[in-house]
């Protein structure tokens, strides 16, 4: 009977956090996916990759709210249960509220391997496919993010300028200022231009035109009546390098293991061939590491803090100020687990510290659970 006691528990918790966490993600992800619309508008990105992009940004979404979505799920089922007296039954029927909680800190444990699922291998692997995306996109929309009478640079070190479109699609009066070279600058103006597929280039071709090129204070031009401006040979203003966020958590950890000398690296091989491997990016790769392996603990803290509901019953009259007193525990604590990355630094004493420190928590509130209900006696 116990046995179907403690299913049926765990049976309401997973749904009712699988139903939070998706309705939550999915407002978050729109809201997002809003935003994202830029790669299209202003960066001049296709809708493929804009798709895929938003689509791998879930991932991220699921981890940052999913403290927050634990926690709601357990202090909400048991409200529940308490509201509807089942706890009282439970109580009745032979259950220790010792074994109780003992049953949901072991609960906890399966969503805290799911959470270091998630933000150690799934999403970072997912932030990097999404950057794959753009660092292999061309800028499939570049000429409908081009607009008459306005300087547009949303190619790094070139700007396009043009008068107007006539009724064959070309673009007048048009003017090119490229910055693609440190000692160079090349400006060149066109009577018309048009956009062509040549395979799988866009090429820009303009027609009677001039060219000026500044090349160490030295300049030179020439006039033309046709030529082709490679369009593809530029790329967005968007960021395309890989991040420490989107670097796999086993290099991560490869990278500490060589900057702090615990593994050799011969003539740095390996160092070489990791991205963001700096002693200038130490901290952010603690940071990231401590976001991944450790924050995850503190889901086991949460489930704790969400079981100190069943201490009293709602017959108490300080039961409302308990419960008050609860909530506001929780949602401090995810609050501090959220901005706790900042207090990592070089230090490694401190570090090592945050990172003892969900442990301690459980300790302290399983302690506190043991004292009072060994003083109470239930």
């Amino acid at each position: 009977m116990k046995k179907i006691i403690y299913r049926n528990l765990a049976t309401d918790c997973i749904k009712f956090f699988l139903l939070i966490i998706f309705t939550i993600s999915a407002i978050i992800w729109v809201l997002q996916a809003v935003n994202y619309l830029d790669f299209v508008i202003e960066d001049g990105h296709g809708f493929l990759v804009y798709f895929n992009f938003t689509l791998l940004s879930f991932p991220k979404i699921f981890s940052r709210i999913y403290p927050f979505a634990v926690f709601l799920t357990f202090s909400y089922i048991l409200l529940k249960y308490e509201e509807k007296n089942e706890l009282i039954i439970f109580w009745n029927f032979g259950i220790k509220k010792i074994h109780f909680i003992n049953f949901f800190i072991k609960i906890s444990f399966f969503f805290v391997l799911l959470s270091l699922l998630l933000n150690a291998v799934i999403s970072p692997m997912a932030q990097d496919k999404a950057r794959s995306f753009i660092r292999s996109s061309d800028l499939d929309f570049f000429e409908s993010v081009l607009k008459p009478k306005k300087f547009v640079d949303v190619v790094q070190n070139l700007t396009i300028y043009y008068e107007k479109k006539n009724e064959n699609g070309e673009l007048e009066n048009m003017f090119l200022n490229d910055k693609s070279s440190i000692n160079e600058t090349q400006t060149t103006i066109a009577k018309t231009g048009k956009f062509e597929m040549r395979g799988d280039k866009k090429i820009l071709v303009l027609f009677d035109g001039k060219t000026i090129n500044n090349v160490n204070r030295k300049t030179s031009e020439f006039n033309f009546s046709k030529t082709d401006f490679n369009i593809s040979n530029f790329s967005t203003h968007t960021t395309t390098h890989q991040k420490t966020q989107e670097t796999s958590t086993k290099k991560l950890v490869l990278c500490l293991l060589i900057i702090n000398n615990f593994k050799k690296d011969i003539d740095g091989k390996i160092k070489s061939e990791l991205n963001n491997c700096t002693l200038m990016n130490m901290v952010n790769i603690y940071k990231e590491i401590y976001s991944r392996l450790i924050k995850p603990i503190y889901i086991t803290f949460l489930v704790a803090v969400s079981l100190l509901l069943i201490l009293k019953s709602k017959s108490d009259h300080t039961f409302k100020t308990q419960k008050f007193r609860i909530y506001s525990l929780g949602f401090i604590s995810i609050i501090f687990l959220e901005s706790s990355s900042k207090f990592i630094s070089n230090d490694l004493m401190q570090n090592l510290f945050l990172s003892m420190l969900p442990f301690i928590l459980i300790l302290i509130i399983y302690f506190y659970f043991l004292i009072t209900l060994k003083v109470k006696k239930i």
